[in-house]
């Protein structure tokens, strides 16, 4: 990935502990950092547990990509650091931040989960921050892993130092667990398990979230927010999804990690081929299709009827997931982050965006078409189509 990149890279159990340790190294305690309120919601408790106010930015409702031109005057001078999220691999206007937080003297952080072998021109995401963090579990399909890419190599010792203190001891039964997870997953797809699987993970406490958010409690979290910074009084939110995001890895996971890797470039070719074919359907944003292809992790196709299109995928065997509604203003509320000052683009393509796996573009066009799905249109008052 440095060769790829053309940075120094660090590896790390998860892409959300990358986050954490870039946030500890480039932002004072009490800082305010502007994000998308398209997000996941772990990493809005990421930013949190960091010591550090989330500021949500206004979106371009085409692809939920930061929106500078919305951003007030006012808003940028109070931030310490902007994070991007390069939605579904969609680029966030990377030039353009640079130079903004370059004037205003605050460091840029790429969060690129989504976008490895995503470009800006020639210039790969995760090339233009001071910092940038990956994950391996995404177009890797790894399941585990992700590193920090950072500008200046000299500050890998210091990053590393600061990593391990953060890492728990390597337990044999969570790598054990880790070697047979695929071929349990295998086997619980071919027998058409999955709703029965997702049930008996609730029942040990393993599945933790009943709908797109996990439950914010509010109570608990005002409490953790007297620990920060510190990740220990946040574990509950942060390890949702991933309760090994700060194991050190053992040699099953960073064998099967390499493997992956190995076959990324055969990868990033199907993604990008599906997101062509999606692009050119009647849900994607208009003007999508414009210019290079990227290689999607997701393609946001926007349907004015989101939930009868994902029950329509889901029977025939495509799910849905990274939905990311309510935005995280609505969903967590002034008590805990500053609202976007323009909140309309963003709760609609919450609302309306439909991740689709690239690698099952034309099952999921046909399954769409056959439902008669209406692509959702944009206005500007907000409202939608």
């Amino acid at each position: 990935m440095g060769r790829r990149l053309g940075r120094e890279c660090l590896y790390t159990p998860s892409c959300r502990l990358a986050l954490y340790v870039a946030l500890r190294h480039w932002c004072p305690p009490g800082g305010r950092v502007l994000m998308s309120p398209v997000n996941d919601d772990v990493i809005f408790f990421v930013v949190l547990a960091a010591g550090l106010r989330p500021v949500q930015a206004p979106l371009d409702p085409r692809d939920g990509s930061l929106d500078l031109a919305a951003v007030p005057e006012s808003v940028w001078r109070g931030l310490s650091a902007v994070l991007t999220t390069n939605l579904y691999g969609n680029p966030d206007p990377a030039p353009a931040l640079r130079t903004r937080c370059d004037a205003l003297g605050i460091p840029l952080i790429e969060d690129a989960a989504h976008a490895i072998g995503s470009a800006i021109g020639d210039r790969p995401v995760g090339g233009f921050g001071d910092a940038a963090v990956f994950s391996l579990s995404k177009h890797v399909g790894a399941k585990t892993g992700g590193f920090l890419a950072v500008a200046d190599p000299a500050l890998r010792t210091e990053l590393a130092r600061a990593r391990d203190a953060l890492l728990r001891p390597a337990r044999p039964t969570a790598e054990l667990a880790y070697a047979v997870r695929p071929y349990a997953e295998a086997g619980v797809r071919g027998l058409r398990l999955v709703g029965a699987a997702r049930a008996a993970l609730r029942l040990l406490g393993r599945e933790e979230r009943e709908a797109i958010r996990m439950p914010l409690r509010a109570p608990e979290l005002r409490q953790a927010l007297g620990t920060a910074p510190g990740l220990d009084g946040f574990h509950s939110w942060v390890r949702v999804d991933l309760h090994d995001y700060r194991l050190s890895p053992g040699r099953p996971r960073l064998d099967r990690t390499e493997r992956l890797l190995r076959g990324l470039d055969r990868t990033l070719a199907a993604h990008r081929d599906g997101t062509r074919r999606l692009l050119a359907s009647p849900w994607a944003a208009p003007g999508a299709a414009e210019g290079p292809v990227q290689p999607l992790f997701r393609v946001p196709l926007l349907v004015e009827d989101r939930d009868a299109a994902i029950a329509a995928l889901a029977r025939h065997r495509l799910t849905t997931g990274y939905l990311y509604d309510p935005p995280l203003d609505a969903y967590a509320g002034a008590d805990f982050t500053d609202p976007s000052p323009a909140p309309g683009p963003a709760a609609w393509f919450a609302r309306h965006a439909l991740p689709v796996d690239p690698r099952h573009a034309d099952r999921a066009i046909g399954v769409l078409t056959a439902l008669g799905a209406r692509p959702a249109e944009w206005e500007e008052t907000g409202s939608g189509g």
